[in-house]
């Protein structure tokens, strides 16, 4: 009886051993190819900063043509900041737009991943569902639509900004896969590429809270709107 035992336990632990080994080799696959993906997307985004500033900016210039000081006398309020929701909106629309083909490489190539993980692959996933959805993100008609509610004595704002506020923040709440969670599968050659990207999306954080933050706020001057 402990014979049989003995050979039934043998078997089992022979057939999982190389369950746990393809497990372990999709793991460091699926690993290697979304630090490469993300570095690749990380690196143009980078490249594209100055393009990318430049167009925020003819954008900016163009507004204060067309509707300059719209927004004038705008109340302080929770309507009020869906509007400058919209702004906001606006900005990622152009910023994202401008990295639309790189993001689409990087959903292409991160999509058909998969972990033994599925919270590291739910990441993953809703990460580049968020981008997918950022860079098709429509740039807003602000000028009409802060017209549109000053017209109303500011007291109803337009259903295309609710609308697109309602769209803008479903984007949000999805980041890439933390470090830590990915590290477990890190081979040994991707790790300078890991450092690196990390790097380049330090540049990009700085970029974003920095610079994007004076330009929604020049926007919002222009407009005549309250942050």
């Amino acid at each position: 009886m402990r014979r049989h035992s003995t050979i039934i336990i043998a078997v089992l632990a022979f057939g999982l051993v190389p369950a746990q080994a393809l497990a372990t080799s999709s793991n460091s696959a699926s690993t290697h190819a979304y630090i490469q993906a993300n570095f690749a997307l990380a690196r143009q985004a980078v490249s594209r900063i100055g393009a990318t500033q430049a167009s925020v900016v003819s954008y900016r210039q163009r507004l204060s043509h067309e509707c300059s000081r719209v927004g004038a006398g705008s109340p302080q309020n929770e309507a009020a900041q869906k509007l400058s929701l919209e702004a906001a909106g606006a900005l990622w629309s152009l910023t994202f737009g401008r990295d639309a083909k790189a993001i689409h490489a990087f959903v292409g190539a991160v999509k058909p991943l998969r972990w033994s993980s599925s919270k590291l692959t739910a990441i993953a996933h809703g990460y580049a569902t968020s981008l997918g959805e950022l860079a098709a993100l429509p740039t807003p008609d602000l000028c009409g639509d802060v017209r549109a509610w000053s017209a109303s004595g500011f007291q109803t704002v337009p259903a295309s900004t609710i609308a697109f506020d309602q769209r803008v923040e479903a984007t949000e709440g999805h980041t890439s896969i933390p470090a830590r969670l990915l590290a477990p599968y890190v081979q040994s050659a991707d790790k300078s590429v890991l450092e690196r990207t990390k790097q380049l999306e330090a540049k990009l954080e700085h970029t974003e809270f920095e610079t994007g933050f004076d330009d929604w706020a020049s926007l919002l001057d222009t407009l005549a709107l309250p942050q």
